[in-house]
């Protein structure tokens, strides 16, 4: 009988627990639920290599009409993270009677899931590549790095529409912690490095540091979609600064076709300088390889009127008349010479003129303006050919020295011309004096008189006293002009090197001209270029008009938000821990209840 009592009274009491929940469910069959939206969350855990360990995925569905609502996933296994309801799972489709509001359950992916990305995470200590599991404790330099690229194997839309946001944290104790490419920021206790990785992009990351006893607490990795628009409107006033490059460009272009247009009529007038001067030259050493003749003919000259004014001085009775008839027809024939020299002077005197105007006109067109290191750097920078730049700049140099140097012995050169008038003027008026002579002297010995070869002494000692300053002065002449040729020789050398250079800066400013031609013809649509550069960037990086889908299954509907989670597992050192014995869990009232039926 008490036996009895007690069963009854057990019985009693179960109906007491189970009967609320008997008596809330429907007596009919049960209702079916609406999802209006549904978010993804993957979870996915990697060893410290970046081998994929373990994915699941938290499902959040909100739920607008209580009831039975469906999802899909190719799970492993399901878990409720809401309420006590069961879930059922065939296959990849999910059942549960779920509340209104928001609800939870996680899904476990089974083995073939893949990620959209591939990570593979390297260390290298001291220089030295070393396996994840040998690290803990060590010290040294550290290099981390960490390669991100599309894995094949997974669904090719996140990779191409998800921004990927890569973290690694350090503690400030490291020393000199340097990321490229990464932002570096204080949190705490740790320097939190992050990186960007932008849609469908393969990127390797890179941080090290100093580090002592060290310890990791991973890579962490966050991919949402990169929904962000890229606004358009600022790229109007970078298109239109394009137009004024591109104007630039053809102002600099037609600049320098002005340019050698100049250059080029600066090498004619430099190639006649050289000509002009070559002439010149060579007047100038013709003149100052006869001067030696010049000079000894002339002392012969001045000699003989000596020995004839010493043969005069005599007493009259002891000269030899007969030897007199032979000096008139010798100073004719001296006086032919001197007319010949002359001559000689007169042509000199054209020939240089010429050449001299030549050089004179060329080297006045050689421009005065200043041209400024400056302005030498600014059309280097403007993409002209540097090869080119520094011949120009040679040649400018080149032409300016030649202008100052002809500068400086100009009064010199003007001097010439003058100075061969006057000397051919002397020599006429000596070869008339010497004419007249002869004529008198003629005339005296024909009538024999004695009376007039007095007079004729006389003439011949003027003669002879004169004759001998102008062979002085002849030789100071002769002295100068071989100076003046040797000098020149020279200044024709730096005509010379200065055509040469006007040469090659007329092929170079040519070049250079074709090259600036060729960059206006390129850049003549760079507005439009940089335009189809900016909308192709926009197409590349502009995610904005994404729709989410889900990473489960293709299945599922209504849903509007993915997001992944990725971390690397830790790199800590172990610690020996002493267990201690647990103290007895006290039993709550189910443990307490089941107790009941042992």
């Amino acid at each position: 009988m008490m036996m009895r009592k007690k069963q009854l009274c057990y019985s009693a009491l179960a109906a007491m627990v189970f009967l609320p929940s008997f008596l809330s469910q429907p007596a009919h069959a049960a209702t079916e639920g609406n999802v209006a939206s549904k978010d993804e969350v993957i979870y996915a855990t990697l060893n410290a290599s970046g081998n994929l360990d373990n994915i699941y995925v938290v499902n959040t569905l909100e739920v607008d009409k209580a009831g039975e609502i469906l999802d899909y996933g190719k799970y492993s296994s399901v878990k409720n993270l809401t309420d006590l309801a069961e879930i059922d799972q065939e296959g990849q489709k999910i059942e549960v009677q779920a509340p209104e509001g928001k609800f939870y359950y996680q899904g476990n992916m089974d083995e073939k899931t893949e990620l959209p990305w591939n990570v593979n995470v390297t260390y290298l200590l001291d220089g030295k590549k070393v396996k994840p599991e040998e690290l803990a404790g060590k010290t040294g330099h550290l290099e981390i790095s960490v390669e991100i690229a599309e894995n094949e194997e997974g669904d090719g839309v996140f990779y191409e529409n998800y921004l990927l946001q890569v973290s690694l944290a350090m503690p400030n104790t490291y020393q000199g912690i340097e990321a490229p490419g990464g932002m570096v920021a204080n949190a705490g206790k740790n320097k939190q490095i992050t990186f960007t990785v932008m849609p469908g992009e393969e990127k390797t990351l890179k941080a090290e540091a100093n580090v002592r006893d060290f310890e990791f607490n991973g890579v962490e990795i966050a991919a949402v979609p990169s929904t962000l628009p890229i606004d358009p409107t600022g790229t109007g006033s970078m298109a239109g600064d394009m137009s004024e490059l591109s104007n630039a460009i053809k102002e600099l272009n037609d600049g320098v076709g002005e340019l050698e247009t100049g250059v080029s009529e600066l090498n004619d007038g430099t190639a006649g300088l050289q000509e002009g001067s070559a002439q010149y030259k060579n007047g100038m050493n013709e003149l100052s390889g006869s001067s030696a003749g010049l000079v000894n003919g002339s002392a012969s000259i001045r000699d003989a009127l000596a020995q004839i004014n010493q043969s005069l001085s005599g007493k009259s009775a002891q000269v030899d008349l007969s030897s007199l008839n032979e000096l008139p027809a010798g100073l004719k024939q001296l006086a032919g010479g001197l007319n010949e020299v002359a001559n000689g002077l007169t042509a000199l005197q054209e020939n240089y003129s010429q050449a001299y105007g030549a050089l004179d006109g060329a080297i006045n067109e050689i421009p005065a303006g200043q041209v400024s290191e400056e302005e030498f750097a600014s059309l280097a920078e403007s993409g002209a050919d540097p090869a080119v730049v520094d011949k120009l700049k040679a040649s400018y140099s080149a032409s300016q020295k030649v202008k100052a140097t002809y500068a400086q012995v100009r009064e010199a050169f003007a001097a010439v011309e003058p100075t061969l008038t006057e000397l051919s003027s002397s020599v006429n008026t000596m070869s008339g004096q010497l004419t007249t002579t002869a004529d008198s002297l003629s005339a005296s010995l024909d009538k024999t008189d004695m009376s007039g070869l007095v007079e004729l002494q006389k003439g011949i000692a003027s003669l002879s006293a004169k004759y001998g300053e102008f062979h002085s002065g002849l030789v100071s002449y002769t002295d100068g002009v071989g100076k003046l040729a040797s000098s020149y020789s020279e200044l024709h050398s730096g005509i010379v090197e200065l055509n040469g250079g006007t040469s090659e800066l007329e092929n170079g400013v040519g070049e250079l001209h074709d090259g600036t031609a060729q960059l206006y013809k390129e850049t003549s649509d760079l507005p439009g270029q940089m335009q189809e550069e900016i909308d192709k960037m926009i197409s590349e990086y502009d995610k904005s008009d994404f729709e989410p889908v889900s990473f489960v299954s293709s299945e599922n509907e209504n849903v509007s938000s993915v997001q992944f989670v990725i971390k690397t597992e830790s790199i800590e050192v172990e610690e020996q821990v002493t267990k201690k014995a647990e103290p007895e869990k006290e039993k709550g009232f189910w443990e307490l209840f089941m107790d009941l039926f042992k």
